[in-house]
């Protein structure tokens, strides 16, 4: 449901929109005014009522607040509704008021009416998705040689570079990106089956009105009607959870960076952003905290989706129900986690001389692998790996760097050079393969939006 307060945060404008309750209202009446012209064509409907039932179809023109007091009754939007819609009618054509509804049952006007709503919100995920794959793409190569210490179980660990982090999250968007692009046409579809699934209402016209119905809304006629068969819903909020999930770690991995003692990525800045009220030198990741408040919120409704498919029979009691806020809430949450993604990637502060003093905080021990595997070759595996942890003990020990202790070992000197040792101990010249991830993450994300 909207919150003033907080839905500038937490929600794109444009995702409220689409579910705000002229929304969901709009939804439905453009099922039915469609459903008018598909019953014209197939003999059913006089021509002469469409346009009055198209003319009614208008949500403004509807009391929300009446209808919301009449759901409390009825149990669900669409009856209220159509007998607003018919009362709106009679008063212009009297005569037209009959045709409205015909043989369609409540769940076929709010389903229909979602999955319309859900086009509409499929596509400016798949925009900001986009969008912000771009953005981490461009990122991505400008520090595809951006050095920093790798993190495992939060522990310095040997270095990576920022490309490379960044190319790990555009990886996931473009996987997400191809997951929306498979199910689309199978969330895309008509929902009509009228009192129990069976059209039986509209006998031999059934078919040759769906398929109008269909046309009408650029929707797709599935097999049968779906009812109490809910995985195309749950199909699309799980993708949705998968994008929640990658925008967390995204957000994660900053708030972290951000943190005053790594102090190697920032959110851009601007004028009261990431203040506090009694701290003034506080730079709060504020954006952050909205991907990491999605990815914490959408498990918990996507369960709730999961837990409401078992439903009774041919209309469900209360499973359906539960659907109602969830799955928009969902669309809502990721809509908000992927603009503040955006914000964060496309002005991200780097303080890449950060980067490299805190590589070194540790005096070279980040880099005892490198050391390691080249001596493993002359030494022997075990010898050089047990070498070396001695090394290191009496770096840390001793509170010296780690080349010079290296330095000062004979079985290390009688193996590697100055030059070898200093080589070794460079983090650019230990980044692996991060440029080649970088390189082949973009051109995944170029090969899908070519």
């Amino acid at each position: 449901m909207s919150n003033q307060l907080f839905d500038a945060y937490f929600t794109a404008p444009a995702m409220r929109d689409v579910f705000s309750d002229r929304g969901r209202l709009q939804g439905m009446l453009d099922f039915e005014a469609a459903l008018a012209r598909a019953e014209a064509a197939a003999g059913l409907v006089p021509h002469s009522a469409v346009a009055a039932i198209e003319a009614a179809c208008q949500a403004e023109r509807y009391d929300v607040r009446a209808l919301a007091d009449a759901i409390a009754t009825a149990g669900n939007s669409a009856i209220p509704l159509v007998k607003a819609l018919g009362k709106v009618i009679a008063t212009g054509v009297p005569e037209a008021e009959r045709y409205v509804h015909l043989g369609a049952t409540s769940q076929d006007a709010m389903d229909t009416g979602l999955v319309l709503q859900l086009r509409d919100a499929l596509a400016l995920i798949e925009a900001d998705l986009g969008k912000l794959a771009e953005t981490l793409a461009r990122q991505a190569l400008q520090h595809a040689d951006t050095p920093l210490v790798g993190r495992t179980w939060l522990q310095h660990a040997t270095p990576v570079t920022l490309g490379m982090k960044l190319a790990g999250v555009l990886g996931a968007l473009t996987r997400h990106r191809q997951r929306l692009q498979e199910l689309r046409p199978r969330l895309l579809v008509l929902q009509f089956g009228g009192a129990s699934g069976s059209l039986a209402a509209l006998g031999s016209k059934a078919l040759p009105v769906a398929e109008a119905l269909a046309e009408q809304l650029k929707l797709t006629l599935p097999e049968q009607p779906w009812h109490t068969q809910r995985d195309r819903l749950v199909e699309f909020a799980s993708v949705l959870g998968l994008v929640a999930g990658s925008l967390g770690k995204f957000g994660r991995d900053v708030s972290l960076l951000m943190q005053t003692e790594a102090g190697e990525v920032f959110e851009p800045s601007a004028p009261g952003k990431g203040g506090s009220s009694t701290m003034p030198h506080k730079r709060n990741p504020v954006g952050a905290a909205v991907l990491i408040g999605a990815a914490t919120r959408v498990p918990g409704l996507l369960s709730t989706l999961f837990a409401a498919m078992p439903q009774e029979h041919e209309r469900s009691l209360g499973l359906w129900h539960a659907e109602w806020e969830t799955l928009p809430d969902i669309c809502c949450l990721v809509s908000g986690a992927l603009r503040q993604a955006q914000v964060i990637a496309e002005g991200m502060e780097v303080d890449a001389e950060r980067m490299r003093r805190n590589l070194d905080l540790t005096q070279g021990l980040v880099l005892a692998e490198a050391v390691s595997i080249v001596l493993a070759q002359r030494l022997g595996r075990d010898r050089a790996h047990h070498l070396l942890e001695q090394c290191c003990q009496r770096a840390v020990a001793e509170q010296r760097h780690l080349r010079a202790v290296l330095g000062d070992e004979p079985q290390v000197s009688a193996e590697l050079s100055a030059e070898e040792l200093d080589r070794l101990l460079d983090p650019a010249h230990y980044l692996g393969q991060a440029r080649v991830w970088v390189a082949r993450a973009v051109a995944e994300h170029q090969r899908l939006t070519a």
